[in-house]
């Protein structure tokens, strides 16, 4: 056999082993011309290799990330090391379809790219070979647990009936938002209340009718607080909002506007409308407060200065 022929043998080998690997094989020259296209490219995305040799990648494949690609291009020929692109940071640069049975119905097909300078005869770079690497099930594994996580995470920290921060998450807030007021010697405004006669509402209607109550209590709350506002179900019918960067007066205007649209609210039954009332309690961070924990017991008074006053009503610490 001669060397000619061995040396044709040894490349029909190497473009059978580049056609047939399941990986995406692209050869590029320095125009971004397409030299090599191999059966993985032409499966997922639809175009065969006559339609695409020699013609400019651009110009056949749609919607790719043309400036960020050209720029890689570019900076592989250049510096003539490979380059690398990580699902996490792009999830994909070829828009490819999704086929594994493994990652849990995801459509985009999730891609690592490297991409190596090749080097013709005389030492320079004129070609770029891009190889993109299938990792969706990798991906998918990766980003189900992370999803699994933050939805613990949010559990953690949620109170099931209400979607409100529960008490041991909102405490928290409540402790570095003490501090961090104290610190900014920035305004910041505590409002603690709970549903007047609630033990009624549920010997009268049950504790269905109750929870269905303290759900809408939790949204005409949500609907009255800001984004910036932390609000918390502080146990059975007790709510807590923290508005930070809020005067006492500011903090209860907001009391009085949460107050109104409960009085006016009726949540509909089997048994007929309920209308229910709240008390609330209305404290700003003062330097006499020593704790977080002074502050809500200073809140807590002034909610039990509202109950003492006949109820539905807010009342502000210190009393004036």
């Amino acid at each position: 056999m001669s060397q000619i022929t061995f040396e044709m043998d040894e490349l029909h080998w190497a473009l059978q082993v580049m056609d047939t690997i399941d990986v995406g094989l692209v050869v590029l020259d320095l125009e971004h011309n397409v030299c090599l296209w191999n059966s993985f490219m032409q499966s997922y995305s639809g175009i065969n290799g006559d339609k695409i040799l020699h013609q400019n990648l651009f110009d056949v494949v749609p919607n790719l990330p043309e400036e960020w690609l050209k720029a890689q291009i570019a900076a592989c020929s250049e510096l003539k090391s490979r380059i690398f692109s990580n699902w996490e940071d792009r999830p994909h640069i070829f828009d490819f379809k999704n086929y594994s049975p493994l990652s849990h119905q995801r459509i985009n097909m999730y891609q690592n790219l490297v991409m190596t300078p090749l080097t013709s005869l005389n030492g320079r770079v004129s070609h770029v070979c891009v190889m993109v690497q299938d990792v969706s099930d990798v991906a998918s594994s990766k980003l189900q647990l992370r999803d699994s996580n933050e939805r613990l995470s949010t559990m953690s920290r949620t109170d099931g009936l209400t979607g409100l921060f529960n008490r041991a998450y909102w405490e928290s807030c409540l402790s570095k938002e003490y501090e961090s007021a104290k610190l900014l010697t920035q305004p910041s405004t505590l409002v603690i209340f709970d549903i007047d006669h609630f033990k009624k509402v549920n010997d009268t209607y049950g504790h269905g009718a109750g929870d269905e109550v303290i759900r809408q209590t939790a949204r005409l709350l949500k609907k009255t607080a800001r984004n910036s506002d932390l609000c918390g179900r502080y146990g059975g019918e007790e709510f807590t909002v923290l508005l930070p960067g809020t005067t006492a007066d500011q903090a209860h205007y907001f009391a009085e506007r949460l107050r109104k649209r409960v009085e006016e609210y009726g949540v509909d039954t089997s048994s007929g409308p309920i209308n229910f009332t709240i008390s609330l309690g209305v404290c700003e961070l003062s330097p006499c407060i020593a704790s977080h924990l002074e502050w809500l017991e200073s809140a807590d008074k002034a909610l039990y200065q509202s109950k003492q006053s006949g109820r539905n009503q807010t009342s502000l610490f210190p009393f004036e």
